[in-house]
């Protein structure tokens, strides 16, 4: 079958691997139909997160059930199904507890209670990396999903590939972002960063009933998509007096939630990268930092954008006198899909409207390029098997 595969830093290829086969008896095969690139692909790509073996990338995907293991129930061959990219086992202690992205028994080699750079890592994650149980991903023609009897969400007909696919990662991501916020109602929320899980976080502000939603962005032709379809206000994140302005729409306060749906690889200046490299750090933390000046005191800060490594100079101090709330972390997809299908069935909210690039699984390559680049004003892009 054809994938795309990484290989080394800035690498990837579209190759000719051997198909996925059954390997445990809750294993399925799923026949991929839609795939997307996300920012967390990037982090590969880019070196943030080490692989030193070719892997198959991709944790956004859907298909249909190709065959199934003896042991599995909730799904039969000739399914629809979109699969949340945490593998988990829905039994242990963390799925007990609506926590996935911790499972205790798919990641066998890495899985510990450290949480560190290179040691004691969470759950399993689809095309993430051996650190995360080096799963082969979905951008491919067919993917094995292990443990189907608690993760693949059967989509019955009637609903498009593109209106649901992004029920994997980013939608559920940034309702989970709204969600550890505590947006009831009446809220303002400021978001950093306007792709794929800012615009998604900015539909769920909104659906969970924010008064204003203000996004930050350093690039203007996301702002203007943001806008486009998701009717907030807007910051570009180059304005030099961008916290003044906060407060300004704010009476003086600040934002009541910050959300950070950027991570490692917000962009930096040459003094930046030079200061990560003398601090052995990956990428930077400055939207963290953006988000505890900018959020009101007592505020919330919602941390879903990824970071893998320690980070010199993070602002404890900040923190304890504004008397911060904060959570970080992975997505817990399968506690969220279910209610988060029936908005999409219901139609209360459109998420194929961010897409920008539609382009063969065999173009890949090209996909890469142009959603890490920026070219022709990419903002997602979803590839065809």
């Amino acid at each position: 079958m054809k994938a795309a595969v990484f290989h080394k830093i800035g690498d990837i290829s579209v190759d000719n691997v051997p198909d996925p086969g059954i390997e445990a008896p809750d294993d399925i095969i799923l026949k991929v139909t839609s795939t997307a690139i996300c920012g967390s692909d990037l982090h590969i790509y880019d070196g943030f997160f080490p692989q030193l073996r070719d892997q198959v990338l991709g944790h956004e995907f859907m298909g249909i059930v190709e065959e199934v293991g003896p042991a599995v129930k909730k799904v039969k061959k000739g399914d629809r199904v979109v699969v949340p990219f945490p593998i988990a086992c829905g039994q242990c202690f963390f799925c007990a507890h609506d926590l996935p992205g911790h499972c205790e028994q798919t990641n066998p080699d890495h899985y510990g209670p450290e949480g560190d750079m290179m040691k004691g890592k969470g759950g399993g994650m689809f095309g993430y990396t051996d650190l995360y149980g080096g799963y082969s991903g979905g951008q491919a023609e067919y993917v094995r999903v292990p443990k189907a009897n608690y993760g693949p969400k059967i989509i019955p007909d009637g609903l498009s590939d593109d209106q649901v696919l992004f029920l994997t990662d980013i939608f559920p991501t940034g309702w989970t972002a709204v969600d550890w916020g505590e947006v009831k109602g009446g809220e303002t929320v400021v978001i950093f960063g306007s792709g794929p899980v800012g615009l998604m976080a900015q539909k769920a502000a909104w659906l969970r009933g924010a008064k204003r939603v203000i996004a930050v962005d350093p690039l203007d032709y996301r702002l203007n998509k943001a806008k486009e379809v998701n009717k907030v206000e807007t910051l570009n994140a180059h304005d030099e007096h961008l916290m003044e302005k906060l407060r300004e729409m704010t009476n003086g306060r600040g934002p009541d939630v910050a959300i950070d749906a950027v991570g490692t690889e917000a962009e930096r200046s040459f003094l930046e990268k030079a200061k990560a490299v003398w601090n052995a750090e990956k990428g930077t933390m400055k939207v963290i930092d953006w988000c505890t000046q900018a959020v009101r005191r007592g505020g919330i800060v919602s941390v879903v954008g990824v970071y893998g490594s320690p980070y010199d100079n993070f602002p404890i101090h900040r923190i304890f006198d504004k008397g911060l709330i904060m959570k970080f972390g992975q997505a817990p997809v399968q506690k969220y899909i279910d209610h988060l299908f029936e908005i999409v069935r219901d139609g209360k909210v459109v998420l194929d409207d961010i897409i920008t690039h539609k382009i063969p699984l065999s173009d890949a390559t090209r996909g890469y390029d142009m959603f890490k680049n920026k070219v022709d004003d990419c903002v997602k892009v979803v590839l065809k098997p």
